[in-house]
């Protein structure tokens, strides 16, 4: 697994969710009692932007429909959500926050992206 420097330390202020890009997969990074947490940018319900959302005392709140994440296996805590975000692992050295990403949990994230979209749905014929 290959870690990617991401961001600065300071860019992720406590209870804030920011986005940031390792290639073409989209990061959710976000900070709870200190610690750093990364997890994929789209909400396994509707697609929508986790970095829209911020940290609640219970996880990574979706702003969209009221979906909560546990931050550290990205299980769904509350619905409309049913499915999990994909979560990496994440550290954080001399001021800066690195991401583990490889072939597997790429894939994991754009196929979470991909299959929780209804916007991606062929159109109807009639």
């Amino acid at each position: 697994m290959e870690f990617h420097k991401i961001a600065r330390s300071g860019q992720i202020p406590e209870g804030v969710v920011r986005r940031f890009f390792v290639g073409d997969v989209e990061v959710a990074l976000s900070r709870s009692d200190g610690e750093i947490h990364a997890t994929s940018n789209y909400c396994s319900h509707l697609d929508c932007l986790l970095s829209s959302g911020k940290v609640t005392d219970e996880g990574l709140l979706c702003s969209c429909h009221g979906s909560v994440f546990d931050l550290v296996s990205g299980e769904p805590l509350c619905p409309p959500a049913t499915r999990p975000i994909t979560v990496f692992p994440v550290r954080e050295e001399d001021g800066h926050v690195y991401v583990g990403i490889d072939e597997k949990l790429a894939a994991a994230a754009m196929k979470r992206r991909a299959a929780g979209s209804r916007r991606l749905s062929a159109p109807r014929t009639t």
